[in-house]
C-alpha cells in the first residue's frame, strides 16, 4: 500500500469576517515556458482549476448555496488535511462530505460514532482463525481513502483516541503490528455544537489534527427558497445518483503535488509566525496554537491561492484561511467566555494588529 505523503496547500481576497463565498478568479494561466517576476517558470495550474470546476459542478446538482464551505472543504482535500464540519442538524454537513467523497473515485467509509463504540470497532482487530491456528488482522471501516465521521463528539476519548495516530500517521499499529493505509487518506467528521446530552468534548490533542474545523450556517431565505424549489419534485437521493466521480487518487495526488509548489515569499512566513504566536500571549486566550497551526496556515493558503488561479500566496490567503485554521486549537479564558466573546473576535484583533506584509 501506498503511504501517503505530507502535501503543502493555498485563498480569495476577502476579510475574515465576511460571510460571503470565495469568488474564484478567473485563472490567467502563464505557460510552463513563462518566466515569473521571481526569476522562474510560472506554475501551470490548468489542471487543478479544472479538476475543482468539476468538483463544484457535481456536488451543485444538490447543495444549494454553501459556497464557502465547498471551497474550504476542496481546500483541505488539497492541503492533505482532516476537516471538522460544526453546526446544528439538518443544514447538509454530512450530506455535504458525502457528496465531496462521491465525486473522488476512492473507497468510502462511513462511521457512526455513538457513545458504546469501542477502538476496535473503528481501527479493526485481531481475530483467530481455526484454520491457520493463528490470528489474522480484520481491518475497520477507517482503512478507507476518505472517512465521515458522522456526530464525532458522540463517543468516549477511549475511542477517540483510536484516532491518533491514525489521523496523524495515515497508519493504525494493533498488536504490535502496523498497517500503512492506501493513499488518498481524508477524514471528515461532524458534531452538533448544541447538543451536549450523551456527547464528550473532544481532546485537544485529536482537535489538533484536524486542518481545519469549518462552522456552518443555516441557509440565507433565497437559498432556503431554492432548495424547496429544487426538491418540489427530484427527491434528494435521486439527484445524489447524479454526482460523478470526476477525481482519480492520481490526479488528487498530481493536483497536491502542484499545490506544495506554489510560491510564499519568506515577509509571508514570517506573518504566519507572528499570527500564531500572538495567539499563545493574547490576554483573553488560556490556550494558544501550536506549531502545527503555523503549518496548517501555510498549506491551506497554497491551496487557496491554487483555487483562485494563482502560483502566489497573498496577505488575504493567509487571512482568509486563518478562522477556519485557528478557531478549534484555542481556547478563551473562562471569563472571556462568560462575557460572550468569540475565538472569532480574538483572531480577528491579532490580524487586526499586526502590520500586514506587501
Amino acid at each position: 500500500m501506498l503511504e501517503p505523503e505530507e502535501m503543502n496547500p493555498n485563498p480569495a481576497e476577502q476579510s475574515l469576517d465576511s460571510p460571503e463565498a470565495i469568488t474564484p478568479v478567473e485563472s490567467q494561466l502563464v505557460p510552463e515556458t513563462t518566466t515569473g517576476h521571481w526569476g522562474r517558470n510560472r506554475l501551470d495550474l490548468s489542471k487543478v482549476n479544472s479538476a475543482i470546476d468539476q468538483v463544484r459542478v457535481e456536488l451543485s446538482k444538490v447543495i444549494v448555496g454553501q459556497q464557502e464551505i465547498i471551497d474550504l472543504l476542496i481546500t483541505a482535500m488539497l492541503a492533505d488535511g482532516h476537516v471538522l464540519l460544526e453546526g446544528v442538524p439538518g443544514i447538509a454537513k454530512t450530506l455535504t462530505a458525502k457528496l465531496l467523497a462521491q465525486t473522488m473515485d476512492v473507497e468510502f467509509s462511513r462511521i457512526q460514532f455513538t457513545p458504546d463504540l469501542m477502538p476496535s470497532d473503528v481501527i479493526g482487530t485481531s481475530v483467530f482463525n481455526q484454520k491457520t491456528v493463528d490470528f489474522s488482522f480484520k481491518a475497520g471501516p477507517i482503512f478507507a481513502n476518505v472517512v465521515l465521521i458522522d456526530e464525532i463528539n458522540r463517543a468516549p476519548a477511549k475511542t477517540q483516541a483510536a484516532l491518533f495516530e491514525v489521523m496523524e500517521e495515515a497508519q493504525i499499529t494493533v498488536d504490535g503490528s502496523t498497517y500503512k493505509l492506501e493513499y488518498p487518506f481524508l477524514v471528515m467528521a461532524t458534531q452538533n455544537p448544541i447538543e451536549q446530552e450523551g456527547t464528550y468534548k473532544l481532546p485537544e490533542a485529536q482537535l489538533d489534527r484536524f486542518l481545519m474545523k469549518i462552522n456552518i450556517d443555516y441557509p440565507n431565505l433565497e437559498e432556503e427558497k431554492s432548495i424547496l424549489r429544487r426538491f418540489r419534485k427530484e427527491s434528494k437521493v435521486d439527484l445524489q445518483k447524479e454526482v460523478k466521480k470526476v477525481m482519480s487518487p492520481q490526479l488528487v495526488k498530481e493536483c497536491r503535488e502542484l499545490v506544495e509548489s506554489v510560491f510564499i515569499e519568506d515577509h509571508l512566513l514570517d506573518y504566519i509566525a507572528h499570527i500564531v504566536t500572538q495567539t499563545r500571549t493574547h490576554g483573553d486566550l488560556y490556550l494558544g496554537a501550536s506549531p502545527r497551526a503555523s503549518l496548517a496556515i501555510l498549506r491551506s493558503s497554497k491551496a487557496i491561492a491554487a483555487i483562485n488561479g494563482r502560483d502566489f500566496v497573498t496577505p488575504e490567503d493567509i487571512q482568509y484561511v486563518a478562522y477556519p485554521v485557528l478557531n478549534h486549537r484555542i481556547i478563551l479564558q473562562p471569563e472571556r467566555e462568560m462575557e460572550g466573546f468569540a475565538t472569532r473576535d480574538v483572531i480577528k484583533d491579532i490580524l487586526g494588529k499586526i502590520e500586514v506584509p506587501r
